[in-house]
């Protein structure tokens, strides 16, 4: 794309410029027979995939694994916007542990706003904009800075003794999965920087996930990707075995409670010996 209005910079105006100013440029994309004119999938959107050398977009969430997917396949290069559930998917998850795929710069933390260019639901106005929030985040495998910072860490002790969070301050120690060979670590900060083993995590660490410092080993959402699986729960053992058999399971007050997501990190150090499976 040509600098259409002499900014200094080629972006989304000089598109749109080009565009008004060639209208014979435009150009409707075609049904193929199986998907309408304009789908991902079609023949004609594939044909020009195939010809691009990054995809920079925001896809369908619903089809956001088949998107993955076909980028993947034809091996591009892509900086994409999708639900912060998408880490999960099996389809995706694998993807991240591999370091196929990794987050963009923009935080976790209060998602993206969107222009809400329809009649419906709006959560502020922005200069006469009406806008909506989303918990998106950006999905990438164009490599940045910022993936390459070191997250600075206390040591066990000091987590125990000093952390902001009551859930780790003043507790005797971290705790330890009763079906996973790793400790609970409710937030990224409470890292502890001298644990060898595997140390459970929440999703939103990958925003600070720096391959160079820590290992991905598994996610706790579904069956033993990690090897770190210890024990598998019956009906006999509890009520909830199937809620429990999908994430890590914590031992409290003789009740058995249920973790959210955990991504199952460890430091990038000597690998310790795992626990036996029962």
């Amino acid at each position: 794309m040509k600098d259409e209005d002499g900014d200094g910079a080629a972006n989304i105006d000089d598109v749109k410029l080009f565009l008004k100013r060639n209208k014979a440029a435009r150009k409707a994309l075609k049904d193929d027979g199986e998907y309408s004119g304009g789908d991902f999938r079609s023949a004609e959107c594939v044909a020009l995939l195939k010809e691009a050398d990054i995809v920079v977009t925001n896809p369908p969430f619903s089809l956001f694994r088949d998107y993955v997917a076909q980028l993947v396949a034809h091996g591009k290069k892509f900086l994409i916007i999708a639900n912060k559930n998408a880490i999960t998917y099996k389809e995706v998850f694998p993807l991240i542990k591999d370091n196929k795929l990794w987050m963009g710069i923009t935080a976790f933390s209060g998602g993206m706003w969107f222009v809400a260019d329809y009649m419906g639901k709006y959560e502020k106005v922005v200069d006469g904009v009406k806008l909506i929030n989303v918990p998106a985040i950006w999905f990438t495998n164009l490599d940045h800075g910022r993936r390459h910072q070191k997250l600075p860490l206390m040591t066990m002790a000091e987590n125990l003794k000093f952390s902001k969070h009551k859930e780790v301050k003043g507790k005797a120690a971290y705790d330890m999965y009763d079906n996973y060979d790793a400790i609970e670590v409710p937030f990224t900060d409470a890292i502890p920087s001298d644990y060898d083993g595997a140390m459970g995590v929440p999703i939103t660490f990958l925003d600070k996930y720096n391959p160079e410092q820590f290992e991905i080993l598994g996610i706790t959402d579904r069956d033993n990707n990690s090897g770190l699986k210890t024990k598998e729960y019956t009906l006999i053992d509890t009520p909830n075995a199937g809620d429990l058999n999908r994430r890590g399971a914590i031992l409290f007050g003789g009740d058995l409670k249920s973790t959210f997501a955990r991504i199952l990190i460890r430091h990038r150090r000597a690998k310790p010996a795992m626990r036996k499976k029962k």
